[in-house]
């Protein structure tokens, strides 16, 4: 029978080591999935940044998107391809491009999700505009930043509305402070959002198509130790939660690859921080839960182009808004979320096509992330960001605990 090529396009900026493992792992794979019409074979691409003809075909199945949420000549290609070529793509560009964090909060407090308190505030400065002064004159309404304060409670959190990677994020513990935040915020957008004074638990799950791995987090960490290595930290009821939430936000937002931070307090979890379509992929944070998001990159990326799952071009809000409006508990609100994302994601047909064609990735992945070329990958990441003289000792860090996840996760048989 003949091969059918499938391409997988990586569309990379500053990623180094989860890139390098992704492709040692799917030549090690080496995957053969026979169907009627022959033998379906992938190729793994880096996608180039060079101009190009809006007739021309994009010749990738799937494209893994690293670059839309900033880099516009990246994002525009990606746009081409899916509106003149069909291409498949994580995640919806013009969903990136759109709905930012302001919009997220909204739309889940419309579902029933309880976001903490949040409001927007005109900014602090602005930029030269000839319109800005009319505008302001006339409709701008001078505003009490302490009673908003007050009417929120202290600690709150001053953020910008649109996110950037805890980018001017302040916690601000009294009137005084939040005046100081507000101050220096200068020309951006910023929420004040209530706290969840008293919470017990700081949770990330991470969302790959119908994956979730949730995680304990802790943001005062240095960064790479705020991914702990907890294990048992919340009962399987909580668990599920929390995929049922980022699952119900992911197919909402067509984001096939999504993270979002819940806090526990009086056994009600509270999702704070969730439009995060480009989440962390680095060794050098996640390092002992790193070779899951490798290996989660793998099986949804090859199911999408195996099968030629088609992309939702359009968003479809409807029938969470029609579940919204029932009268309901929001735990079965919530069961039907998350029964629409499974069917969104084809969560049935992805299980049983990995158990299918991926038994073997598992013992592929655990041998390969003891191997040389896995920690010459670290190296690199590390040199990339760390300085020098601390290169080799942050190197053997990160090997280690993933030599430590390997531990824990030895195959069947072995």
């Amino acid at each position: 029978m003949n091969d059918i090529h499938r391409k997988i396009g990586l569309s990379l900026g500053a990623d180094i080591c989860w890139p390098a493992c992704y492709e040692h792992i799917m030549r090690r794979l080496d995957l053969k999935i026979p169907t009627p019409d022959g033998t379906v074979r992938f190729d793994v691409e880096r996608v180039s940044i060079e101009p190009f003809d809006l007739k021309q075909p994009v010749k990738y199945d799937v494209v893994v998107d690293r670059l839309t949420h900033w880099y516009h000549t990246s994002r525009e290609w990606i746009k081409k391809g899916v509106v003149m070529n069909d291409l498949y793509v994580f995640n919806n560009p013009w969903s990136v491009q759109a709905n930012e964090k302001h919009t997220s909060y909204a739309a889940m407090m419309a579902l029933g999700m309880p976001i903490p308190e949040t409001w927007m505030v005109p900014p602090k400065g602005y930029a030269p505009n000839p319109d800005l002064k009319p505008t302001l004159s006339r409709y701008a309404k001078l505003f009490d930043l302490g009673k908003i304060g007050r009417e929120l409670g202290y600690p709150l959190f001053v953020k910008p509305y649109d996110g950037g990677g805890w980018r001017a994020v302040t916690k601000c513990d009294d009137e005084q402070g939040l005046k100081r935040a507000y101050e220096d915020s200068d020309t951006m957008v910023m929420h004040l959002q209530a706290g969840v004074n008293g919470f017990d638990r700081f949770v990330r799950c991470i969302g790959f198509g119908p994956q979730t791995h949730t995680v304990l987090y802790d943001p005062a960490a240095p960064l790479h130790d705020r991914y702990t290595r907890e294990k048992n930290f919340i009962s399987q009821a909580d668990e599920e939660h929390l995929r049922k939430i980022t699952l119900t936000i992911n197919a909402f937002f067509g984001w096939d690859f999504n993270s979002c931070e819940s806090l526990r307090r009086d056994g009600v979890w509270y999702p704070i921080d969730f439009a995060n379509p480009c989440p962390d992929s680095q060794v050098t944070s996640l390092h002992y839960h790193f070779p899951w998001m490798v290996k989660s990159y793998i099986r949804w990326s090859t199911f999408v182009a195996g099968t030629k799952k088609k992309m939702r071009k359009n968003l479809d809000w409807e029938p969470f808004y029609a579940i919204a409006a029932l009268d309901l508990p929001f735990e079965e609100k919530l069961d039907r979320y998350a029964k629409i994302a499974d069917e969104r994601f084809e969560t049935a047909r992805f299980e049983e096509w990995c158990a299918r064609h991926l038994g073997h990735l598992d013992e592929v992945a655990w041998e390969f992330f003891a191997t040389n070329e896995c920690r010459d990958a670290i190296r690199q990441k590390v040199a990339a960001l760390f300085p020098a003289h601390e290169v080799e000792q942050f190197t053997e860090l990160f090997y280690n605990r993933v030599q430590h996840w390997r531990g824990d996760h030895v195959p069947a048989g072995r």
